[in-house]
């Protein structure tokens, strides 16, 4: 494989020092790429997640590297090692446990740091869930999507997420652990039970299950099969296509008027007076505001 990959890979550039992010299988070892391995195989050392999860994968393609360990409650402080390396001159690779570093994964501290420090950061693309997930939902009401992340575990931070999540228009990935699915599923079912859901469970690994359907009928699907329960978990929330529609004729000049009076108005009256300016849709500007209010965060472009 080895070989393989510096026949595919090795005519390309590799400046030293940099920081490589090097993206892995989330599942099924034959996704890593070509270029992926040949990197492995170039760096001087390799920050990762968890250095059982990364060295077992080193081990099947026969390289021994030094491994620094790089994870959510140390990564500023690793962060400096790796940069004492750059300093002298080293590749170094940055792996997570599985999938593309910094996307729920650690690894964007890490990138700030060697920026800011002013070395290169070259991405090394490859495996995700997120875009795993959306290739296969058939999703054709999109416009783009929400990266969401972990649902929140409990209390009112999940009650406020998921009722913002229903509000919101747009296409919404989310990860959610196995033991809280079946809760997941119950709690979207009564949320939005006609909004389409797809549930994608072990993704790339040999029970990788991918299932489509109006939120409503997720708790019987689950309870019909308890294989259904395992593995892990990614959930894409459907855009609602008629919302959807409608939010395509509020161009970015409205959603930064909107914006703008959002942050100092109450909704109502930044609403009406975003409809007045430019004459956006009101339905439209209004649904936006109340779904950007409910999560906490301003209109986007």
């Amino acid at each position: 494989m080895k070989q393989a990959a510096a026949a595919a890979a090795g005519g390309q550039q590799y400046p030293s020092p940099a920081l490589y992010l090097v993206a892995t299988p989330i599942g099924n070892l034959a996704d890593l790429s070509f270029r992926a391995v040949h990197v492995l195989e170039r760096v001087d050392a390799v920050a990762c997640e968890d250095s059982r999860v990364t060295g077992g994968l080193l081990r099947r393609l026969a390289l021994d590297k030094p491994l620094l360990a790089l994870h959510e409650h140390n990564e500023r402080r690793a962060a400096v090692q790796v940069i004492e390396r750059l300093a002298a001159g080293q590749r170094v690779a940055y792996a997570s446990d599985a999938g593309t570093p910094a996307v729920s994964d650690p690894g964007a501290a890490l990138v700030a740091a060697v920026v800011e420090a002013g070395y290169r950061v070259v991405p090394v693309a490859g495996p995700s869930s997120v875009v795993t997930a959306l290739s296969v939902a058939g999703d054709s009401a999109a416009l783009g999507f929400r990266f969401a992340g972990f649902v929140p575990s409990r209390g009112a931070e999940r009650s406020k997420a998921l009722v913002a999540a229903c509000a919101d228009a747009q296409t919404q990935v989310w990860f959610e652990a196995p033991h809280r699915v079946a809760v997941l599923a119950v709690e979207l079912a009564a949320l939005a039970p006609r909004r389409r859901v797809t549930v994608c469970r072990e993704l790339t690994k040999q029970f990788e299950t991918v299932a489509s359907m109006p939120a409503g009928d997720w708790p019987a699907w689950l309870a019909a099969d308890a294989q259904r329960l395992r593995g892990e978990f990614v959930i894409v929330l459907h855009a609602l296509p008629a919302i959807a529609d409608e939010a395509a004729a509020v161009s970015d000049a409205a959603r930064a008027t909107l914006e703008m009076l959002l942050s100092e108005l109450p909704v109502k009256q930044a609403v009406v007076l975003a409809a007045r300016i430019t004459k956006a849709p009101r339905n439209a500007l209004y649904r936006l505001a109340l779904a950007q209010r409910d999560a906490g965060t301003p209109p986007s472009p």
